[in-house]
Parts: structure tokens; sequence; C-alpha cells
């Protein structure tokens, strides 16, 4: 079932943030925290989560933290959403077996359908996309902050 949850609308926002924010070195959970104003107890959770995935890539160490496990117009929102609705563990009343004829033969096919005409939407929507909307809307991004200035 496809449920706007917080901890979607993070993990989302994380590897967003991720992408758009990471230089050479990974981002660390703490900067994202900061940033996206994420509570740490959401944010390592769902975090591991997209690492077991391999849509991040973790590195531990006084020098750790995470970057994209690959390129960012390979990774899609549909991606990360169907592991927040793995990690959330929640059933789909829409595939249940049990109710009435009307139910089961007329109504749950039209959630299912929607369902899917949404997920194809969210497959088609990139990382990349996501953080070229960032730059149109001017949102800084401290990995081009912290690049050195070669122009003369």
């Amino acid at each position: 079932m496809l449920r706007l949850s917080k901890k979607l609308l993070f993990a989302i926002e994380a590897v967003v943030d991720i992408a758009y924010h990471a230089g050479s070195a990974p981002v660390r959970s703490t900067e994202i925290s900061r940033r996206e104003g994420i509570p740490r107890r959401y944010l390592e959770q769902v975090l591991q989560q997209l690492v077991h995935n391999g849509v991040l890539a973790g590195q531990r160490g006084p020098r750790g933290g995470y970057r994209l496990a690959k390129e960012r117009r390979r990774i899609t929102v549909g991606e990360i959403i169907r592991v927040v609705r793995d990690l959330e563990g929640a059933s789909d009343p829409a595939k249940d077996n049990e109710g009435s004829d009307i139910g089961i033969n007329v109504v749950r096919p039209i959630w299912v359908d929607m369902q899917r005409e949404i997920m194809e939407r969210f497959d088609k929507i990139t990382i990349e996309q996501l953080c070229d909307e960032a730059r149109k809307q001017n949102i800084p991004s401290e990995a081009t902050a912290a690049m050195p200035d070669f122009s003369i």
C-alpha cells in the first residue's frame, strides 16, 4: 500500500540531501539531520535500510558517512518508496481476500490500479531530477560551497 509517512519523506529527503551535498567525502548522518531537520532515530534506521537495499553505500570510521551506491540518474523515488514500504511492513488492505463481492471485485481493483499508476510515475522521477529542481530553487549546496574557487 502506498502511504505517505514521515519515514518515507525523510528517506527521500536524505537521499536527495546526500546527492546534492556530497563532495569528495561521504555525507555524515549528523549533517543530514541538521540540514533536513530529520530526527536521528528515524534517519539512522532509514539510512541503514537504504544501504542494505543498494541505494546508498555506507563508510565507517572517523571520515565515514553515506554516499550514493549508484549514479543519481539511476536512483528513482519509486525505488526509495519500495525500500521504506518494506521497512514499515504495513499490509495492503486492497490485496486482502476477505470482504464483499463489491469490495473485492469492484472497489479494491480501483485502488490497486491507482497505486500501480502512481508507482509508475514515481519510477520515472530520478534523484538527479530532484537535485536539478533544488538548483532551480537556488538552494545552496554545501558540496559546491566547500569547493575551492579557481576562477581568475
